[in-house]
């Protein structure tokens, strides 16, 4: 299935070299904003949030009107017709249809993959569930661009709800591309990295080791990122708190670390970072949400700019097949095609929404 528009909703879509050039340019427009800002006049803008936001939303918004464009959208689906029933294509058919861009984050994995199928204008993943969030990795590595100088040969710790983090999950595919660069995964078992994000570091020839605690690893870290335990990915409050306050990084712990360790969060945080460590130069999270205006000023000048069209599914259509993910969008709006991906191991199914692996 094809789309006339470019569509962002995994990073891994396109090449490596697209990335740097999205990287590079959102670096110069750091270093000089004011000579980007008509770039965009006359366009608009759709923000489409099912679910809560500051800093993705915030920052898009603000992009584009420091690009010169508009923005029109909603940040609460309740405020909408979704709340009346309406489908992600009724949605998203009517509003690309006012708009020249889309950018949408929804709670359901795959969300962004099936708004591209019907969209009239050029979509952006900006969070799909415990999925994806590609714009978030672009901040990351523009962030680790910028303060490492480098986004190879890195030890890169990534710790707390690396099962339902997203941005760990893109990542960790984006960093596994660049030569030497390996991982440290730093979770209770409950909450491991998915094998499929595990198997795409093995191909990649990345090496990646698992821990339990944050002290055994911090002083080998180039960069740690932290990730919140995530209450809304839970089946049940008990199960919530039986992880909460697991991993905590503060000023001892701190201590621990190299002088030119650095701290990345995509926030918010909850209690999984103290306020003393703010104060502590190798702390980059805020610095990280600001740098995360000017790659996304990058990505809608690079995608608005893109003519060429794309491949919104490339696998294959199996009768009477479905997802085995509760949390997958096939499961949610039943019109989708159940679209999988097979490695050459026919009873080996990968969903192309959420990644979710099937045997049949």
């Amino acid at each position: 299935m094809r789309s006339e528009y470019q569509h962002l909703i995994d990073l891994n879509d396109y090449p490596v070299s697209w990335w740097k050039n999205v990287v590079e340019l959102g670096e110069k427009i750091r270093n000089n904003p004011e000579s980007y800002a008509h770039v965009c006049d006359g366009k608009v803008m759709a923000t489409l949030f099912y679910e809560p936001s500051t800093r993705t939303q915030m920052s898009f918004q603000t992009a584009m009107i420091r690009l010169g464009g508009k923005i029109i959208g909603f940040d609460n689906p309740a405020n909408s017709s979704v709340a009346k029933g309406e489908t992600i294509k009724d949605t998203t058919k009517i509003v690309s249809s006012y708009a020249d861009i889309l950018v949408i984050r929804h709670p359901i994995a795959g969300a962004a993959k099936a708004a591209s199928l019907t969209a009239d204008c050029p979509v952006i993943n900006a969070g799909d569930g415990g999925h994806l969030h590609p714009t978030q990795t672009l901040t990351d590595l523009l962030t680790l661009k910028i303060e490492k100088g480098t986004l190879s040969g890195l030890t890169i710790g990534m710790c707390g709800d690396l099962i339902n983090g997203r941005t760990v999950h893109s990542l960790c595919k984006a960093l596994s591309q660049f030569p030497g660069n390996k991982f440290v995964f730093i979770s209770t078992p409950e909450l491991r990295m998915p094998a499929y994000i595990k198997d795409i570091i093995k191909a990649s020839g990345s090496t990646f080791e698992e821990v339990d605690t944050l002290e055994e690893a911090i002083g080998g870290l180039d960069v740690l990122y932290m990730t919140r335990i995530q209450q809304e990915r839970f089946a049940s409050k008990e199960d919530y708190l039986a992880q909460k306050n697991t991993y905590v990084l503060d000023r001892k712990k701190m201590l621990l670390g190299r002088k030119d360790l650095i701290v990345m969060h995509p926030l918010p945080r909850v209690d999984e970072i103290t306020v003393e460590v703010d104060d502590d130069p190798r702390a980059m999270y805020f610095k990280q949400a600001k740098y995360g205006v000017f790659v996304r000023m990058a990505l809608v000048m690079t995608i608005l700019a893109e003519k060429k069209s794309s491949e919104t599914l490339r696998g294959k259509i199996y009768g009477g097949v479905r997802c085995s993910n509760p949390r997958c969008i096939t499961n949610h709006e039943e019109y989708l095609p159940k679209s999988f991906r097979s490695s050459g191991d026919e009873t080996l199914l990968e969903c192309e929404y959420c990644d979710e692996r099937k045997l049949i």
